[in-house]
């Protein structure tokens, strides 16, 4: 399922080469968090979250063949203290 959203998230993000991506299971879920920089949030999020809401819907329908749910969390890079 990364895969899928690493797909998605790189058609939109300017510098994919800072994209992190964290999975994390909690109780019967899986937890994808994706870590963007500042200036690509708004190009994977879209308009009113449309991208980011296509992307949960997709996310959904492929996960529904291994029985499995994911959780999709785009977040912002936190910047290192200077």
């Amino acid at each position: 399922m990364l895969e899928l959203v690493k797909y998605v998230v790189e058609q939109f993000a300017e510098y994919k080469d800072q994209i992190e991506y964290r999975v994390e299971e909690k109780d019967n879920a899986t937890e994808i968090v994706v870590l963007l920089e500042e200036s690509d949030m708004g190009k994977v999020i879209g308009k009113q979250g449309k991208i980011a809401k296509a992307l949960r819907t997709l996310v959904r329908c492929a996960s529904a063949k291994e029985g499995k749910k994911y959780n999709i969390e785009i977040k912002e890079k936190e910047k290192a203290a200077e």
